[in-house]
């Protein structure tokens, strides 16, 4: 069995065949990339309803290895219940038949004080689905694969995972939309919101101990691909952290102050990856548009080794498949999969 997966479930057996062959450090596989679904009313008025259904179905005919999910299981107009981010969710990532890593994102804690949302209290719901969705170390889906979380499961920062494929380190953070929880001066009391000052300053404090341990673990992760020799490394965040945009000349996106609770970790990315030889890959959702680039650090300043991927999101329900071949000098090939009728 391959020593980088283990695969425990239903279909246990089969699946360990298949990954035999892909033991082997130098061999190709593919995944899934997907999120921002499904959403109750998305931004054209519908439900995702039967465009979920087949989104599924897409994805659990390919030969694919696992999916990662990179956040939002819900819309952000809808409440977030102990059902909707927990059952509901559940549910939804189980109905794949493959492994799949589920990444939070604002929509399930980080936008909850909305009265839209219910009024919850922040960091209340983040310890909910510490407890509920990451209360072991197997991964959601059909088939379940073993992966190594940053803290104990059930606990502080168990969110966080990382796992090992073919050669490539895989690390899925808890970072984000919303400015990663960190609440600037003046945007706390709002009639749209039930915060009061008190719960933006616990925010704000959960902000920076999470910063730091989500930097404490991609360094971590770093030094294990360069330990490993990895041909490359996948990071999976939800947030959009506002790279600069080059069609917009007069103004660069990352010095907004909407963005600046990205600064610290995307600072850190730059650094490990202008130390590491191999290829790196930032995953996210959150603004629901398909883009792969290069847009660290700007135009001006590239780092060739640097790729982004955003994967599609509501109303668009379609996923990202992945390619990885180490004997590419790119190692990670990206292909849209447009699901037909969504």
């Amino acid at each position: 069995m391959n020593k980088n997966l283990n695969v425990v479930g239903p279909i246990a057996l089969g699946l360990i065949v298949g990954l035999s062959v892909s033991s082997v450090a130098n061999a190709s596989f593919s995944f899934g990339l997907w999120g921002d679904v499904p959403y109750a009313k998305n931004s054209d008025g519908a439900k995702d309803g039967d465009k979920m259904n087949r989104l599924i179905a897409s994805m659990n005919k390919e030969n694919i290895v696992f999916t990662v999910f990179d956040g939002d299981t819900k819309d952000g107009s809808s409440e977030c219940t102990d059902k909707a981010i927990g059952e509901d969710a559940t549910t939804l990532l189980n109905k794949v038949k493959v492994p799949t890593v589920y990444v939070l994102g604002d929509n399930e804690w980080t936008d909850c004080h909305r009265t839209n949302n219910g009024g919850f209290n922040n960091l209340e719901r983040l310890d909910y689905l510490r407890q509920t969705m990451f209360a072991d170390n197997n991964s959601f889906g059909q088939t379940k694969m073993k992966l190594t979380r940053q803290g104990a499961p059930g606990e502080s920062y168990s969110e966080n995972a990382r796992w090992t494929r073919g050669g490539i380190v895989f690390v899925g953070l808890n970072i984000p939309g919303s400015n990663n929880n960190k609440v600037n001066e003046g945007e706390c009391i709002s009639a749209k919101s039930v915060r009061t000052q008190v719960e933006c300053d616990a925010d704000n404090a959960e902000y920076l101990a999470r910063d730091k341990a989500n930097i404490e673990f991609l360094k971590q992760s770093f030094e294990l691909a360069k330990k490993q020799k990895a041909a490359g490394i996948m990071i999976v965040i939800q947030a959009d952290p506002g790279f600069d945009l080059t069609e917009t000349e007069a103004v660069n996106e990352r010095d907004l102050p909407i963005y600046n609770g990205y600064t610290a970790f995307l600072n850190t990315l730059t650094e490990e990856t202008n130390a590491f030889s191999g290829q790196v890959v930032l995953a996210h959702g959150d603004t629901h548009a398909y883009k792969v680039d290069k847009p660290l650090t700007d135009q001006m300043h590239m780092i060739k080794n640097f790729t982004r991927v955003e994967t599609f999101g509501s109303p668009g329900l379609h996923w990202v498949k992945v390619l990885v071949d180490v004997k590419n000098p790119n190692v990670f090939t990206f292909q849209p999969m447009i699901v037909p009728g969504n």
